[in-house]
């Protein structure tokens, strides 16, 4: 990922927001088949590690070997920039449009796991971590199926661990951008129907960076 410094995202609650708000990642791998893409939900681990789990009807885990390095790609808010945000178009019309987006590339060694231990608790903790965001008191269990249900939704599917190798981060904010197109900018998105980037780029400023 081409990533100047201005736009490297190192800040780990940074990253650690856009993991938790940007679930859903563009899982990457190169296959003898060619490269695939698998769009999944993933859940980190305290450890740092990732995981979840495939259908089994989804040739992923016959065509990805165990321990082969896999891209884990998660994009949270993202917006087109018009150059007549900024204020500073008047003067010159030195300007051009861009985009803006934060995303994560997070590489690793995947191993696939079939037993049911394995795949309870893949399936327990992803649903445990999002029915508690969305329902609190009220989160679904997996308790609450019928037993032969569940064991049979259980034998659909396969788990899979990732372990991270490294990550990647971008933060593409404007922060290339003076003050006032900066706020400009801000101001744009709020009047195009963007106020998820308005606000990142708000509050990245009210941090200072």
């Amino acid at each position: 990922m081409y990533t100047p410094p201005h736009f490297q995202e190192i800040n780990p609650g940074t990253i650690a927001e856009i993991l938790e708000d940007a679930p859903l990642a563009c899982l990457v791998a190169q296959t003898d088949n060619g490269l695939i893409a698998n769009h999944l939900p993933l859940l980190q681990t305290p450890k740092g590690d990732f995981i979840g789990h495939v259908a089994l009807a989804n040739d992923m885990h016959r065509l990805i070997a165990d321990g082969q390095q896999v891209l884990a790609i998660f994009r949270r808010a993202d917006a087109y920039i018009s150059p007549n945000f900024y204020p500073t178009k008047q003067d010159h019309h030195r300007h051009v449009p861009t985009w803006n987006y934060e995303v994560v590339h997070a590489y690793g060694n995947i191993t696939f796991q079939h037993d049911e231990h394995a795949k309870r608790a893949a399936v327990g903790l992803l649903t445990r971590h999002h029915e508690r965001r969305l329902n609190g008191a009220d989160a679904w269990r997996m308790a609450d199926a019928p037993r032969d249900y569940m064991a049979q939704m259980l034998g659909g599917i396969v788990a899979f661990n990732i372990a991270v190798t490294k990550v990647l981060a971008k933060s593409k904010l404007s922060q290339n951008r003076e003050a006032r197109d900066y706020l400009g900018a801000v101001d744009g998105l709020r009047a195009s129907g963007h106020a998820e980037m308005a606000g990142r780029m708000a509050a990245r400023l009210n941090d200072g960076r």
